[in-house]
């Protein structure tokens, strides 16, 4: 069900960054980055399907933002961006598939349907067709969540001199899905792992730091949905700033819970380390799902070659384009909210060397996006 917003909502300016939604006084000021949008509409969805669509009309800096009143945490929404559709020149925007938030700071739900999240329509040539899907994608994707900064303190950060670090890398749910002292409801969870008999035998075996296999939230690769399959081990990234939802003993407490699990570690004296992909995304090549950045604006942040082809150095489908300003800015403001919020130590980049490649050209450590992280 879709309805436009109640007449008379006056929909303020607010400001274009940070990017996000961010609940303020009355309401809450969204910000999304599309330099190439010709409408951006910000969908807010209730829990009986009902969606109410509302114009951004504020742009700056290639930045759509307003702040809408009435609006508090929890409220699920999502974006639908009207722009060019050519696939020759990598651009992709259909307002038929309503993307998630890149700086979702929750993500609810799943992709369940592949063929009502494709964003071109069926044809002869495939993804390369001039024609994009008319199919609403609503319902069948995963959408972000408001959400409230803050939650339970995170602790005094160890700071171990790395001379000194012993690193265990784990995996959340595998490490304590069977661990018999563990409460059966917390197994292969984010306070599973901070269980004092998972901590007393870290600390048993010396470890110094915890290097996590990834907990940013991620989703099925095209092939798995269609095998009917799952990914475990979580190189699949949809949301760089979630924590995955999945390792929550509680849907919907995925934040405070990764935040107690960092404070449980770090009173132990255990630091916290992520294994990050900002390489590619769950979306795949241009046979996959549009799921988020590919419907915002894909040659802003995917490489492409001179015909609008995407280009894939990373057999993921997709390579994030590390000299591209968008990308920039997505991955550090993401590794900032991981060490300031969420209260991690560290971070292990995983295929880190697509990140000095800007271009697709040779390796460079002095590299736009390296240079940026250092």
């Amino acid at each position: 069900m879709t309805t436009h917003p109640p007449q008379g909502l006056h929909v303020l300016a607010g400001r274009p960054f940070p990017l996000g939604a961010h609940p303020e006084a009355g309401g809450v000021r969204f910000a999304i980055a599309s330099s190439v949008a010709e409408r951006v509409e910000l969908c807010l969805v209730d829990d009986d399907g009902t969606e109410r669509r509302i114009e951004l009309t504020e742009r700056t800096f290639g930045v759509w933002h307003g702040l809408v009143p009435g609006v508090l945490p929890g409220q699920t929404y999502g974006y639908r961006v009207h722009g060019p559709y050519e696939p020759k020149t990598g651009m992709r925007c259909n307002p038929h598939k309503i993307l998630l938030d890149p700086y979702a700071r929750r993500i609810r739900g799943s992709l369940t349907d592949m063929a009502a999240a494709l964003g071109y329509a069926d044809g002869p040539d495939g993804p390369d067709g001039p024609e994009p899907s008319t199919v609403d994608s609503l319902g069948h994707v995963p959408l972000a969540v408001v959400t409230s900064p803050g939650g339970p303190d995170t602790g005094t950060k160890p700071e171990v001199p790395f001379e000194e670090t012993v690193v265990l890398e784990l995996h959340v749910k595998g490490f304590t899905q069977q661990h018999p002292d563990v409460p059966e409801p917390l197994r292969g969870t984010y306070l599973g792992l901070a269980h004092p008999a998972v901590v007393e035998h870290l600390l048993r075996l010396g470890i110094t730091a915890v290097e996590l296999l990834p907990v940013q939230a991620f989703t099925d690769e095209p092939s798995l949905v269609a095998a009917g399959r799952h990914n475990y081990w979580g190189y699949s990234p949809l949301g760089y700033f979630a924590p995955h939802p999945g390792y929550a003993s509680e849907p919907g407490r995925e934040v405070e819970e990764f935040r107690t699990m960092v404070a449980a570690l770090h009173a132990a004296g255990i630091e916290v380390i992520v294994d990050v992909v900002y390489n590619h995304t769950c979306e795949g090549g241009p046979d996959g799902p549009t799921l988020s950045l590919r419907g915002l604006e894909a040659p802003a942040y995917y490489l492409h070659d001179d015909d609008g082809n995407m280009a894939d150095i990373t057999g993921c489908g997709n390579t994030l384009d590390a000299g591209s300003p968008e990308v920039v800015r997505l991955v550090t403001d993401s590794l900032r909210y991981w060490t300031t919020e969420l209260g991690v130590d560290g971070f292990r980049f995983d295929l880190a060397s697509t990140m000095g490649r800007p271009g697709g050209g040779a390796f460079d450590r002095d590299s736009t996006l390296l240079t940026a992280i250092t």
